[in-house]
């Protein structure tokens, strides 16, 4: 594996040279998950993170877009940057109408800003409860932006470790809002598809107003590539929920401590994942077109 030499604080640098993949994606297949960073120079990094990503700015994801065949993509803040969505808006706009987001706010974000966004591409608004990204988002913060967002037509995207659901689960059946799921709810894939924290998720997306990333095989898996241990979580997902599952990179895969995927490896699942193109063109093209690409 060829990785960016630089180092940084919180992670494994990605893989430079990702393998040109077997796998032929469908036109309009889109990247539901993945980052911009920086460069720093340009666009600072938050003074309060809890990690310093190595840069990949959007010139360095709209090449490797480019190698994967992929089309589309929505780009997802990272709380590196913080509040400032100032990189992500700036890939958007570079992105020919191809690129949506979805940002990060404060609880008291003006009207104005949240117009601001809406016109720069956000589709939506993401909350962590991870405990490496700090401090938990604020449910009281969480549900006073609901009626704000809901006339903008935007979701919530909710990160949180898989230990933390059944706490959230009740919290967010309150939320009259569509939620999607990051990483297929950072489950362990060595407790395997019986455990207590999957067997949750795949009650809560009998509600309908879930959504799931089928993103992240790098981070539940325990076997290390080809990440094959992960597959049989995102495959369950893709067939019990086939209108309501997304699949992303997450480029450039920021506090990965080992194991750095290749990102033409990672689209090699695919066809495991979702075996039938009928799946496949749900989860890469359907499914993103539906939620994010309608206007």
């Amino acid at each position: 594996m060829d990785v960016d030499t630089r180092s940084a604080a919180g992670g494994l640098p990605y893989d430079t040279r990702p393998k040109t993949p077997d796998t032929k994606l469908p036109a309009g297949a889109c990247d539901a998950h993945c980052h911009v960073f920086g460069p720093g120079d340009v666009f600072p990094y938050a003074p309060g993170r809890t990690y310093t990503p190595v840069d990949a700015g959007k010139e360095t994801l709209f090449a490797l877009h480019r190698h994967l065949g992929i089309e589309r993509s929505v780009i997802v803040q990272a709380s590196c940057h913080g509040r400032d969505n100032t990189a992500m808006l700036d890939a958007i706009a570079a992105g020919g109408g191809r690129y949506k987001g979805i940002a990060m706010v404060d609880a008291d974000v003006s009207d104005d800003e949240l117009k601001r966004l809406d016109g720069g591409g956000i589709k939506g608004i993401r909350f962590n409860f991870v405990s490496h990204l700090g401090a938990d988002a604020d449910i009281d913060g969480v549900l006073r932006l609901v009626d704000r967002i809901a006339p903008l037509g935007w979701h919530l995207v909710v990160h949180f470790d898989a230990n933390r659901l059944e706490t959230l689960a009740p919290v967010l059946k309150r939320i009259p809002l569509t939620m999607v799921i990051d990483h297929m709810g950072r489950v362990d894939a060595s407790q395997g598809l019986d455990q207590p924290a999957f067997r949750l998720l795949l009650d809560l997306m009998q509600d309908e107003r879930f959504w799931v990333k089928v993103c992240g095989s790098e981070r539940i898996s325990r076997t290390g590539p080809p990440f094959h241990d992960a597959v049989p979580f995102a495959r369950t997902l893709v067939e019990r929920f086939p209108d309501r599952a997304l699949w992303g990179t997450d480029f450039p895969h920021p506090n990965i401590k080992r194991h750095m995927p290749n990102d033409g490896e990672l689209v090699d699942l695919l066809p495991l994942i979702a075996p039938t193109p009928e799946r496949m063109q749900g989860l890469l093209v359907d499914n993103p077109t539906k939620l994010y690409f309608t206007d």
